[in-house]
C-alpha cells in the first residue's frame, strides 16, 4: 500500500475545492439573482435509492422594472404567489398575477419572459423538483414547448 505525502493531500484538497467552486459559479451564472434559496435536499427513491433528483425551496421578489427571462427547468416547478403584481409580456397588455395564485411549470416547458410593471413587487415561493446534475435555470431551448404548449 502506497503512503501519500502531505503535498499530495493538499493538491487533492485544492482540486476538490476548485471543482466545488466551479459548480457554485456555474449555478450562480444560471440562477435568478432575486431568488433566495431556503432549503435543498436530495429526493430519495424507494428504500432510499438515489434518484439523481433534488427538491429546492426558494423565495423571490421581483421589483417593478425587473423581470424573469424566458427559461425552463430540468424537472417540475410549483409556485405560490405570496404578493401579486402586474406583469407584462413583450408586445402584450399588462395582466395581474394575483396574490394566492398557484402555478405549475412542467419539465422542459419554457415559461417566464415578463417584466413586473406598476408599483407593487411580485413575491413568489417556489419548489423545484429537478435533476441534480443540471442547472436549476436553463435558457430557452429551440423546439421546447412554451407554457401554452406552442413550439
Amino acid at each position: 500500500m502506497r503512503a501519500f505525502t502531505l503535498n499530495q493531500y493538499l493538491v487533492a484538497g485544492a482540486l476538490i475545492a476548485l471543482g466545488s467552486a466551479g459548480t457554485l459559479l456555474a449555478q450562480a451564472l444560471s440562477d435568478s439573482p432575486q431568488r433566495q434559496e431556503k432549503q435543498r435536499v436530495e429526493l430519495p427513491g424507494p428504500n432510499g435509492a438515489p434518484t439523481g433528483m433534488e427538491v429546492i425551496s426558494s423565495v423571490a421578489e421581483y421589483k417593478p422594472g425587473e423581470g424573469i427571462d424566458l427559461h425552463l427547468h430540468h424537472g417540475i416547478e410549483a409556485l405560490y404567489v405570496v404578493q401579486g403584481a402586474q406583469i407584462q409580456m413583450p408586445g402584450k397588455d399588462p395582466q395581474t398575477l394575483p396574490t394566492g395564485a398557484s402555478l405549475m411549470n412542467l419539465r422542459m416547458v419554457q415559461h417566464g419572459g415578463f417584466k413586473v410593471v406598476g408599483d407593487s413587487s411580485l413575491k413568489l415561493f417556489t419548489v423545484h423538483i429537478v435533476d441534480k446534475s443540471k442547472p436549476l435555470y436553463d435558457k430557452e431551448v429551440t423546439g421546447a414547448p412554451d407554457a401554452l404548449g406552442k413550439q
